[in-house]
C-alpha cells in the first residue's frame, strides 16, 4: 500500500501538473489499450484472386529481358589474336605491326618475366583462391607491394587483382555520400564507376579547364559559408587521370596542386597510362613535373600496361593505404591476384629499374609518331607528343555516327594494309562521351622504320578514304 503521505504527494503532483501534459499521457494511456485489446488484421477473402483471374495474369505477363537487346552486334564480332608480342600482332590470321595494345615497354613476351611467372606456377600454382584477409595473401603479394612502394618513393602500396577495379573501388573507400567530388569531365569509365559508387555530390569540370574547376571550387566555398555546420563535416576531393585514357592529353599537375591547397581539397589521380611512359624513371606525371610524390594524396595505377600483368595498385602514405585494408571492396572481397602474375611484375620491375633508358626511347617515339601523324591531311592529333596514346580526330565535325562509319572504314582498311590500331566503342552510360577517334598505341617494340610504315600506310588509307567521300 501507499502511505497516506505518499498519496496526499501524489495528489498535490497532480494538482500542480499542466492541463496539456496530463492530457498527452491520457492520450498514451488510451493509445496503450486500444492496442492491447485491437483484434489481428485478417485479408477478406473477397480480396483474394480467383483460378481463372489468377491464369489470366500468367497469361497476360511478359517477362522482360534481362539485358537490353545489343543494338550495334558488330561489337561482339571480336578481332581474335592469335600470336603477340614484339612489335607484330596475329589478328584473325593475318599479321600485322602492334599499334593496338598497351604494351607501353614490351614487358610482353620478354623471357625474364615468362621465366618469372613459371617458376611462381610451379611453386604456388595458378589461383589464390581467397581473398587477402582469408587466406589469400601469398608471400609474394607483399614482396610486390613493397617493391612497388619503393619504386614510387610512397610509405606504402596495396595490390588489387584486377586493373578495372583498382580506381573504382579506390574512390568510394573515402568519399561518401555527405562528401563532395570535383572531377575532370574527361575521365575514363572507371574513374566513373568509382565516384557513382561512392554517391557522392559529383561536380565535374571542363576537361582539363582549370578556370571552370576554380569556378566550382568557389561556388562550393560560398555555399560552405552559409552552412559552416555542414561545410564542417565535408571532405572535398579532387579527381583527375595523370595521361588521360580517352584524349592522350596530360593533366596540368602544378596548377592542380595550387587549387587543392588553396581550395583544401585532397587529390586522387590515376595514372594506369602514365605510368611507365612519364617521366625520366616512367613514375608517372608526379616525376615528369618534378613535384613531390606526397603532394598528391592517393595514386591509383593499373599493371595490364606497362608491367604487361594483370591487377593494379594504390600507393600512398600508410594512412591512406591501411584504411583500403578494410574499405577496399576490390580489396576485402575479390580474390588475391594470382602469385604468377604478381611475379611477372616483379620481374617487369627488374627490368624497369636495370634499364632506365628504355623511358626516354618510348617518349622519342612518341614524339616521332605525334610529328608523322600530325601532317596527315584532313586530320588532327589531339594527343601531347610524349603520349604512349595518340588519338587521330577529324578536322571537320560532322555527326557523331557518319564520323565513326569514316573511322571503322579507316581502322578496317589499315588491317587490311598490316596495321592494327583501334576505333574505341563507348558506352552508353559514360557519363560524357569523348569524341570519335583513332586510337594508336606506341610502343619500345616498334623501331623507327617501323613507326614511319605505320604512319605512311595511315597516311594512304585515310586519303583513300576521304577521296572516296568526295567522289
Amino acid at each position: 500500500m501507499v502511505d497516506s503521505w505518499t498519496y496526499d504527494e501524489l495528489i498535490e503532483a497532480f494538482q500542480k501538473a499542466p492541463l496539456y501534459h496530463i492530457i498527452f499521457e491520457a492520450v498514451l494511456i488510451l493509445g496503450i489499450f486500444y492496442l492491447l485489446f485491437k483484434r489481428s488484421y485478417k485479408p477478406s477473402k473477397r480480396d483474394q484472386l480467383t483460378e481463372a483471374e489468377k491464369d489470366q495474369l500468367v497469361a497476360e505477363w511478359e517477362p522482360e529481358p534481362l539485358v537490353p537487346e545489343l543494338v550495334d552486334r558488330s561489337a561482339a564480332n571480336y578481332k581474335v589474336v592469335s600470336k603477340q608480342g614484339g612489335a607484330h600482332v596475329t589478328v584473325d590470321g593475318k599479321e600485322c605491326l602492334n599499334l593496338a595494345t598497351f604494351n607501353f615497354l614490351g614487358m610482353l613476351g620478354k623471357k625474364p618475366v615468362e621465366n618469372g611467372a613459371v617458376k611462381a606456377l610451379q611453386k604456388y600454382g595458378v589461383g589464390s583462391c581467397g581473398p587477402r584477409g582469408f587466406y589469400g595473401t601469398v608471400d609474394i603479394h607483399l614482396e610486390l607491394e613493397d617493391r612497388l612502394a619503393k619504386y614510387m618513393k610512397t610509405e606504402e602500396a596495396i595490390l588489387y587483382s584486377y586493373g578495372f577495379s583498382t580506381v573504382a573501388s579506390a574512390i568510394p573507400a573515402y568519399a561518401k555520400r555527405s562528401d563532395v567530388i570535383f572531377c575532370d569531365q574527361g575521365v575514363c569509365f572507371a574513374v566513373q564507376m568509382g565516384l557513382l559508387a561512392s554517391r557522392s555530390n559529383l561536380k565535374f569540370f571542363k576537361h582539363n579547364d582549370m578556370e571552370d574547376l576554380e569556378r566550382l571550387l568557389i561556388e562550393q566555398a560560398k555555399e560552405d559559408k552559409k552552412n559552416p555546420k555542414k561545410a564542417k563535416v565535408t571532405r572535398r576531393f579532387l579527381v583527375v587521370e595523370g595521361l588521360y585514357t580517352n584524349y592522350g592529353d596530360i593533366a596540368p599537375l602544378k596548377e592542380l596542386l595550387q587549387l587543392k591547397y588553396k581550395y583544401k581539397v585532397r587529390l586522387f589521380m590515376d595514372e594506369s597510362i602514365s605510368f611507365g611512359v612519364l617521366g625520366a624513371h616512367g613514375k608517372g606525371l608526379t616525376e615528369y613535373f618534378d613535384v613531390p610524390v606526397e603532394e598528391v594524396d592517393m595514386i591509383t595505377t593499373s599493371m595490364e600496361n606497362s608491367l604487361a600483368s594483370i591487377g593494379g595498385f594504390c600507393c600512398g602514405t600508410t594512412f591512406v593505404i591501411d584504411h583500403q585494408r578494410l574499405a577496399g571492396l576490390g580489396y576485402c572481397f575479390s580474390a588475391s591476384l594470382p602469385p604468377l602474375l604478381a611475379a611477372a611484375a616483379i620481374e617487369s620491375l627488374n627490368l624497369m629499374e636495370e634499364n632506365p633508358d628504355m623511358f626516354s626511347q618510348l617518349q622519342n617515339k612518341c614524339r616521332l609518331m605525334h610529328e608523322l601523324l600530325s601532317s596527315i591531311p584532313g586530320f588532327k592529333v589531339t594527343s601531347v607528343p610524349q603520349s604512349s596514346l595518340q588519338f587521330l580526330r577529324l578536322e571537320e565535325s560532322m555527326p557523331r555516327e557518319e564520323e565513326n562509319a569514316i573511322l571503322k572504314t579507316i581502322v578496317n582498311k589499315a588491317m587490311e594494309a598490316g596495321v592494327a590500331m583501334i576505333h574505341p566503342n563507348y558506352l552508353k552510360e559514360e557519363r560524357f562521351l569523348p569524341p570519335p577517334g583513332i586510337r594508336i598505341a606506341v610502343t619500345t617494340e616498334l623501331s623507327e622504320d617501323n613507326i614511319r610504315h605505320a604512319a605512311d600506310c595511315i597516311r594512304e588509307v585515310t586519303k583513300s578514304v576521304l577521296d572516296e567521300l568526295s567522289s
